[in-house]
C-alpha cells in the first residue's frame, strides 16, 4: 500500500466514524430508535479509537484487541447490572472518565513537546484548555456522582466567600495557562500546579450545589468533557477527536438548557445559588399539621376502574421502585375496561430528560401514550383521575400559584386540574426541593402510601377482582 493510499484509508475511516457519530446522535432523539443510535455511536468510537491507535503507532494489534475485549466485558457487565435509576450517576462517572482522559492526552502531549524543546503557542493554548477543562470535569463529575449515590451529602456544602474563592481559582487557572503558553519549556512543575488548581476548582464548583440540581450539573459536565476532548483533538491534530468532542460539547449544552428551562432556573442560579434539598419532612407552615386524605387500594381501584379517562404521572419514586412493568399491567387492565389511558412525562422525570421514556419503554409502554408537558397539560381539565406515581416537585401547584415559593415559575404538570387525584408515595416527605407539596392537601387528592411497586401491584389485584 502506497503512502497516499494509507492516508486515504485513514481519512476515509475517520469520515465514516464522523458520519456514524452524527447519525447516531440523530437517532437518539426518539426512544424508538435510541438503541440503534447508541450502537452506531459506539461503533463510531470503536473505529475512531482503533484507527487512531494504528495510525499513531501507539499500540500493536494484540493490545488493541485486548483492550476492546476488556472494554466490551466491562460494558456488558455495567449494562446488565446498573439500574435505570442509577443512569445519572453512571453518566457522571463517564463524564469524569472523559474529562480525565482528555487531560491525560493534553498533558502527555505537553510533556512530549516540551522535551523536544518546541511547544507552538497555538498548540500550547489548546493543551492548556484541554488539561484545565478535563481536570475540573474529572473531580466535579466525581463529586456529582457521589451526591447522586448518597456517598456525598446531597445538601449544599456552603462556606463564606465560596464564590469568591472559586473565582480566584478560575483566574489562577487562566493565569497559569497563559504563562505556560508564553513560556512552556522547563515549567513542568508549573504545569502540575495548573492541574492541581483545576482539580480543586472542580470540587469547589460542585460541593455548594444541592442534590436536586445534580442532573443539571451532570449535563453541564457532559458538555465540559466534550469541550476538553475537542481541545485535546486540536492539540493532537486529530480531526475525529475534534468532531466527537464538539458534538458532545454542543449536545451537553443543549441538554443543560433543556433542564434549566424545565425548572425555570438560570444556569448561574444552579451553579452559584446554593439551592438544594434538606431531605427532611415538611409538616406545614410554622409546624402546622395540614389535613390530608388517605385511600386504600380497594377504593382507589374502584375510582380507576369506573373512570372514563386516567393520566399516569410517573416520577423518580417509580424509577426507584422499578414499578414500570406493574404500571403497564395496570394500564392494560384499565384499557380492557374501556378507560382512556395516557402518561404525562415531565422533562426532568426520573432526574434527566428522556430517562422516564426509556424506563417505560422497558415495559413496552406504547410511544403514542407518552405525552410531554406541553402536550398533556390542557387535558388534565377533562381527565377523571390523575395518578401520581412517585412524583413530587413537578406536580406541586406552588410552582404556579405561590410567588413566595422557591420553585415558583417552574413548569409543572397541572395534575390538580383533574377531577380526582391519587398520589402513590411512601410518606408525606418533601421532594428534592425540600418544600411541602400543596397538591397532597387538596380535597380531591387521596394519598395511597407504600412502595410504588407494591402499591401498583395492589391496584392490579383489586382491578382484576372488580
Amino acid at each position: 500500500m502506497s503512502d497516499q493510499d494509507y492516508i486515504n484509508l485513514i481519512s476515509g475511516s475517520y469520515l465514516i466514524a464522523a458520519i456514524f457519530f452524527v447519525v447516531g446522535l440523530m437517532l437518539l432523539r426518539s426512544p424508538a430508535t435510541a438503541r440503534n443510535g447508541n450502537r452506531l455511536a459506539a461503533l463510531a468510537m470503536l473505529i475512531a479509537a482503533g484507527v487512531t491507535l494504528i495510525d499513531r503507532n501507539i499500540l500493536e494489534f494484540e493490545f488493541i484487541g485486548g483492550g476492546v475485549l476488556l472494554g466490551a466485558v466491562i460494558g456488558v457487565v455495567m449494562a446488565r447490572t446498573v439500574q435505570m435509576t442509577a443512569m445519572p450517576q453512571m453518566v457522571a462517572i463517564f463524564n469524569a472518565f472523559g474529562g480525565g482522559a482528555s487531560a491525560l492526552l493534553a498533558g502527555s502531549e505537553f510533556i512530549r513537546l516540551a522535551d523536544n524543546g518546541d511547544v507552538p503557542e497555538n498548540v500550547g493554548a489548546t493543551i492548556m484548555l484541554g488539561t484545565a477543562i478535563g481536570a475540573l470535569t474529572l473531580t466535579g463529575s466525581i463529586v456529582a456522582a457521589g451526591k447522586l449515590t448518597g456517598f456525598v451529602t446531597q445538601n449544599p456544602i456552603v462556606f463564606p466567600l465560596r464564590n469568591v474563592v472559586s473565582g480566584i481559582l478560575a483566574v489562577l487557572v487562566v493565569a497559569i495557562g497563559v504563562m505556560l503558553v508564553v513560556d512552556p519549556i522547563g515549567n513542568e512543575l508549573v504545569f502540575a500546579g495548573l492541574v492541581g488548581v483545576a482539580l480543586l476548582l472542580g470540587i469547589l464548583l460542585v460541593t455548594p450545589i444541592g442534590g436536586a440540581d445534580m442532573p443539571v450539573v451532570v449535563a453541564l459536565f457532559n458538555s465540559y468533557s466534550g469541550l476538553a476532548g475537542a481541545a485535546a483533538g486540536f492539540a493532537l491534530d486529530n480531526n475525529i477527536l475534534i468532531i466527537a468532542g464538539a458534538l458532545v460539547g454542543a449536545s451537553g449544552l443543549i441538554l443543560t438548557r433543556i433542564m434549566t428551562r424545565a425548572m425555570n432556573r438560570s444556569l448561574a442560579n444552579v451553579m452559584f445559588g446554593g439551592f438544594g434539598s434538606s431531605g427532611v419532612e415538611v409538616a406545614g407552615v410554622d409546624g402546622e399539621v395540614r389535613p390530608y386524605h388517605t385511600v386504600q387500594a380497594q377504593d382507589a381501584a374502584m375510582m380507576l376502574g369506573y373512570a372514563g379517562s386516567v393520566i399516569f404521572v410517573p416520577g423518580y419514586g417509580l424509577a426507584v421502585a422499578q414499578a414500570q412493568h406493574e404500571l403497564r399491567t395496570l394500564a392494560d387492565l384499565l384499557q380492557v375496561r374501556g378507560v382512556d389511558v395516557k402518561y404525562a412525562i415531565h422533562p426532568v422525570a426520573g432526574r434527566m430528560p428522556g430517562h422516564m421514556n426509556v424506563l417505560l419503554a422497558e415495559a413496552d409502554v406504547p410511544y403514542d401514550q407518552l405525552y410531554d408537558l406541553d402536550q398533556i397539560n390542557r387535558q388534565f381539565d377533562q381527565t377523571d383521575v390523575a395518578v401520581v406515581v412517585g412524583a413530587n416537585d413537578v406536580v406541586n401547584p406552588a410552582a404556579r400559584d405561590n410567588e413566595g415559593s422557591p420553585i415558583y415559575g417552574m413548569p409543572i404538570l397541572n395534575v390538580d386540574h383533574a377531577g380526582s387525584v391519587i398520589v402513590l408515595k411512601r410518606s408525606m416527605a418533601s421532594g428534592f426541593a425540600g418544600i411541602d407539596n400543596d397538591l397532597f392537601y387538596l380535597d380531591r387528592t387521596s394519598m395511597l402510601f407504600g412502595d410504588a411497586k407494591a402499591s401498583v401491584g395492589g391496584l392490579v389485584s383489586e382491578i382484576e377482582d372488580l
